[in-house]
Order: structure tokens, then C-alpha cells, then sequence
């Protein structure tokens, strides 16, 4: 069953109904379903689809000919094009009076064994796009090589893409869709270790409970997600021993550039470049306070949740899990950490739910920016902080998100009032505080006799 993508889908099948030339690029990170989203969108279409390998030019060239002449001759002997070039050019032949799907996927590895392909393209598409019926999909995981080998000005391909798809992770809402037979809570704690990875997502068993699933992913040695981090930066990244140390860092805590580059032990120009590649790879993201361009207050942190589930329960015991004591440490983490792991996700779920109730109308007032926001209270002499400020000129939303078993009451609320005083630019301020366990009579009666104060339970995100 093909879940979510609805939007990319259909402007895919829109640009395969114009009929004339297309050159679509899709890319994104490992596992998030882009080759899904490709076949799903060739289905009951001509289609040539290839993926590239990691080795020489000559095998992807043999793997590539067979993959066209079963498509487009399979009556024909399957030996191999002459050259790339020569494979390309027949698919684009046989596009003037047919409408053809070719997608290359993994292109990276395509021209890491062969520098000329994406000159061989471009020429391909200057002689016979006028008048062609070829769609060509190019697909990749490195999304620093798509953007700049492909997307980029330098590039021979630049300027002749017809569309580009960036694939993020589902965000809560698209992921409750492959839970089924979970409740919210548990959906919001799935989301929570998977980072919404629709790949991920499809290994939980909803004829499992919640606990069983977490310790057949991480806690034993054959879960898929035993390994899954270590694995995808040695695909990624050279020095993933470095990168590890990085990521285990910031994961630790650290998340000033001097603290994360002392503690691996390199320099800070090399920790800054290694830090710009985690960004690029969708893993860390730098953060300013919301109301700030840019700060001192800068922070690095991991923007990939199934990334912190693990450098913060799996890899401190990995001799554990390993020495068959896997259900000891999900023991302890469900015991004495999951409701931090989670609570600090469910900030994340609330601002996503903030764009959704936005696009379908559901908020008093609306915002072109959400975000967290930490600082000094100048008044009152202290650090602050708020878990998100969504704002749009004078206008502005404070958000609490509290993922507690005991009901959120009135001090919450007025904590976030007493916090208002620091923001002078804005002149209209309304509340909103998302909880896991309802909320106390006082506060309901407060909320409801005051339209500036919104209550959302975990079940009314999923409304």
C-alpha cells in the first residue's frame, strides 16, 4: 500500500501528462522512499529503471544495456551498447515517437565511474528534447552531490531539470498512517525513535506492542536498526570514524562549535566543514533563536530522531546488547528515560502540527516562522526558554508542549504569559500548549473563556 507523497505524486503524473520532454530530479536521504515513490508513479507506464552500483564504468554499462534492451527490444541479444553514450542516445531514439519513462537512480555512482555521463546527458537532451517524449528521472542519496553535481550552476546538467523533489521524513501525521492498530501516544513515541523514515516506519509490527518493537529494531544484534547510523555515514562520508565522534559529541550535549571540536580532538575550521556536511546530509541542523537572524547563541543539534533514540540508549551499551542483555537496557530506558526521549520529540510533532492546523485553517492567527527560543530575561536576570514562538509581523503564538503522565495546569499557562514580557516587537500574543495527559479543570476554564489560549491534546493532533 502506498502511503503519503500525495503532492510529489501528483505533480509527477501532472508532468507526464504534458507529454513533451521532462527531467525531473528526485533526491533525499537513505530509506526515505524515493525508489517507492518512482514505482509508484511508473506503474502501468513504459519504464526503463536502472540503478547504479558502486563500480566500474563497464559494469554499470552492462547492467545499464540490459536494462533498456529488456524494456525497449527484448526480441534483441542482450549485449552491451558500445558505450554510455550509445545507451543514452537509443533511449532518447526510441522517445521521438514513444513516451518513455528512464529513470537512473543512484546517479552519484553512475558518474563517480563514468565523469563524462552527466556531459553525455546534457548533450542528449540539447539534440532531442524539442519534439521528445522522454521523461527522465535522475535519483539520489547524496544529496550534496545531487545538489551541486546536478542541481548546481557548474553543473553541465544546470538549467535543464523541468522539476526538482527534495524528499523529506514523514513528519507525525503522514507516519500515524503506517501505524495502524496503535494509539496516539504510541504513534507520537514511534515517530519519536524512527524520525518518521518510511522505511523504518514499515519494519514496526502493529501485531507487536510498543516495547517489542523497540527492542527488535535496536536491542538485539539482528534489529535492523542495530547498526543503522554507523551504517549510513561509512556510505556517506569518508572519515565516519570522525563523523561518528561528531555526531556522539553533539548527541552528549556538546553543541558550540569549540565545544564539539574539543571534544573529538580536531580543529574547529576542520569540525566547522564536517558540521556543514552532517547539515547537508539532513543529520544536524544549526539553530538560532527563532526571533534571531543570527546569534552567538548559535547551536548545533541532531535533527534526526531515530540518530538521537540511538547515540543516546543503543551505543553506550552496545557490549550489552551484544552479550545478549538487550531486554535489561530497554528495560531501563522504558523505565527512566523513553517520557525525555519522547517529550523532546513531541516539541518537534507540535510545531509540525502548527504548519498543518495553518494550511487547514484551524488557528486564530497565522505565521511565516516557527521556531525555538532561548535567551536572557533582562528584567528578571535569567536564561529562558520557550519550546516554539510562531510569528508573522506583530503578531505571535507561544507554545508549551508537555509529554508528562500527570494533567498540565494553569502554572504552565502563566509561565508562558510572565515569558511575554521579553518580546516588545510583538503586540498581539496568543497561547498554545500541546500536553500528553489533558489538562486541568482550571486551565480548561481559563482556555475557554479566552480566545487568545488554545489546549491541544495528543488525540486532537490527529483530528
Amino acid at each position: 500500500m502506498f502511503i503519503g507523497r500525495k503532492s510529489e505524486l501528483s505533480s509527477l503524473n501532472d508532468s507526464y501528462n504534458k507529454d513533451s520532454f521532462q527531467f525531473p530530479v528526485i533526491y533525499g536521504r537513505r530509506r526515505v522512499g524515493k525508489t517507492t515513490l518512482i514505482n509508484e508513479f511508473s506503474k502501468g507506464k513504459k519504464s526503463v529503471y536502472f540503478v547504479a552500483i558502486q563500480s566500474t564504468a563497464k559494469e554499470n554499462l552492462d547492467i545499464l544495456s540490459a536494462q533498456i534492451l529488456s524494456v525497449l527490444a527484448p526480441e534483441a541479444p542482450r549485449n552491451p551498447f558500445p558505450s554510455l553514450r550509445d545507451a543514452i542516445e537509443y533511449v532518447f531514439e526510441r522517445a521521438k515517437t514513444e513516451r518513455i519513462i528512464f529513470t537512473i537512480d543512484e546517479y552519484p555512482y553512475l558518474a563517480n565511474s563514468d565523469h563524462a555521463v552527466s556531459s553525455i546527458l546534457q548533450a542528449a537532451i540539447d539534440k532531442y528534447q524539442a519534439g521528445s517524449k522522454l521523461f527522465l528521472i535522475l535519483c539520489g542519496s547524496s544529496m550534496s552531490f545531487m545538489e551541486k553535481q546536478v542541481l548546481g550552476y557548474e553543473s553541465p546538467l544546470y538549467g535543464r531539470r523541468t522539476a526538482q523533489y527534495k524528499l523529506l521524513a514523514f513528519d507525525y501525521f503522514e507516519s500515524a498512517q503506517m501505524l495502524q492498530g496503535f494509539n496516539n501516544e504510541d504513534k507520537i513515541t514511534l515517530y519519536s525513535i524512527t524520525g518518521g523514515i518510511p522505511e523504518y516506519l514499515s519494519r514496526i509490527d502493529n501485531k507487536l506492542s510498543l516495547e517489542e518493537n523497540i527492542y527488535d529494531l535496536f536491542f538485539m544484534p539482528s534489529g535492523r536498526l542495530f547498526e543503522e547510523p554507523g551504517n549510513l555515514l561509512k556510505q556517506e562520508l569518508r572519515s565516519p570514524e570522525t563523523y561518528n565522534a561528531i555526531v556522539t559529541a553533539i548527541a552528549g550535549g556538546s553543541s558550540r562549535l569549540n565545544d564539539i571540536a574539543t571534544k573529538v580532538g580536531i580543529e574547529t575550521s576542520q569540525c566547522s566543514n564536517m558540521l556543514s556536511s552532517l547539515i547537508s546530509l539532513g543529520l544536524v541542523r544549526k539553530e538560532f533563536p527563532i526571533t534571531e537572524d543570527k546569534s552567538k547563541k548559535s547551536m548545533y543539534l541532531l535533527d534526526d530522531w531515530m540518530f538521537i533514540f540511538w547515540y543516546r540508549f543503543v551505543q553506550p551499551e552496545l557490549s550489552y546488547i551484544i552479550s545478549g542483555l538487550g531486554e535489561k537496557v530497554l528495560s531501563d530506558v522504558i523505565n527512566n528515560h523513553i517520557d525525555s526521549h519522547v517529550g523532546r520529540a513531541f516539541e518537534t510533532c507540535a510545531k509540525q502540527y502548527m504548519w498543518i492546523a495553518l494550511k487547514d485553517n484551524k488557528l486564530s492567527v497565522s505565521f511565516k516562522k516557527i521556531g525555538s527560543w532561548w535567551g536572557n530575561n533582562p528584567e528578571e536576570r535569567q536564561e529562558e526558554e520557550i519550546d516554539f514562538i510562531a510569528f508573522n509581523n506583530e503578531n505571535a503564538i507561544f507554545g508549551e508542549c508537555k509529554w508528562r503522565k500527570s494533567q498540565t495546569g494553569e502554572d504552565v499557562l502563566d509561565e508562558l504569559i510572565r515569558k511575554r514580557s521579553i518580546f516588545s516587537q510583538f503586540k498581539h500574543v496568543y497561547y498554545m500548549i500541546f500536553s500528553k495527559s489533558d489538562f486541568t479543570d482550571g486551565l480548561k476554564k481559563r482556555a475557554a473563556n479566552n480566545n487568545e489560549i488554545s489546549l491541544v491534546s495528543v488525540n486532537d493532533m490527529f483530528e
